[in-house]
């Protein structure tokens, strides 16, 4: 049976103040939350983070990395500063990287590479704009950005990702993915999957990345392949984020 992750991806929000606040609050609260909890926080605040954590059973994160080990990469952070801080997972392609920072499939299959190669567990995301999913393209996206990853670092490798699909059509916009649909295309990754190998299929989390909130948590988890969220906005309120945590 897949364990339940939640991760909270605070992306470019934080201050020293507010961290303390918001990691002590959910630290308080986290008594009887059974799922595995990652928080993956801005680079200056892992510091933080990490001393606040201790020995806790939240896990730290980031939420990018850079392909070099060191080097003339001005502004750009490392695997091994991250795992300097205790981290021991990051995010890898998120929409806004790939919209954004233009990382197309190849890097991102990189970065994969990157991470796993210094213990680093992924947290690979994929998923389809909203013109790809109004012209029936979602599959044909999403088989894409996760082919380009096995054709790189192979299907074993995926005992060590975690995916986390994000329609990107409801990434921040209060749309969510009915759970239909969410169950439809985290069905649909797992038997592309099981094309490479059943077993692989059946072990790989694959969490659920659009607009999750206290409301909505519990029934997209109840689906068959949703093995938890990652989780935007709400990860910067504590008890918000703490009902989604305990709704599975």
């Amino acid at each position: 049976m897949r364990q339940v992750i939640i991760v909270g991806n605070w992306k470019m929000n934080a201050s020293k103040e507010a961290t303390n606040i918001l990691v002590m609050e959910i630290l308080s609260g986290m008594v009887d939350v059974k799922s595995k909890v990652i928080v993956c926080v801005p680079f200056p605040y892992m510091a933080q983070v990490e001393a606040l954590v201790g020995c806790s059973q939240l896990n730290l994160g980031a939420q990018d990395l850079n392909l070099n080990k060191s080097g003339a990469f001005t502004g750009e952070v490392s695997v091994d500063m991250i795992k300097d801080f205790g981290a021991r997972y990051v995010i890898v392609g998120h929409s806004e990287r790939r919209s954004l920072y233009f990382e197309n499939n190849e890097i991102v299959a990189q970065k994969v590479q990157v991470a796993l190669n210094s213990n680093l567990t992924p947290l690979l995301c994929i998923g389809e704009l909203l013109e790809d999913r109004d012209s029936g393209k979602t599959q044909e996206v999403v088989s894409e950005q996760i082919q380009a990853v096995i054709d790189l670092v192979g299907i074993n490798a995926f005992k060590n990702i975690i995916i986390a699909y994000e329609p990107v059509w409801a990434i921040g916009t209060g749309i969510t993915a009915t759970p239909h649909q969410a169950q439809d295309i985290h069905a649909f990754i797992r038997s592309m999957l099981a094309k490479h190998d059943d077993n692989i299929s059946q072990i790989t989390p694959i969490i659920y990345g659009g607009s999750m909130n206290p409301r909505n948590a519990a029934e997209l988890m109840d689906c068959r392949d949703i093995d938890g969220g990652l989780i935007g906005g709400a990860s910067l309120k504590a008890q918000d984020f703490l009902q989604i945590c305990k709704a599975s």
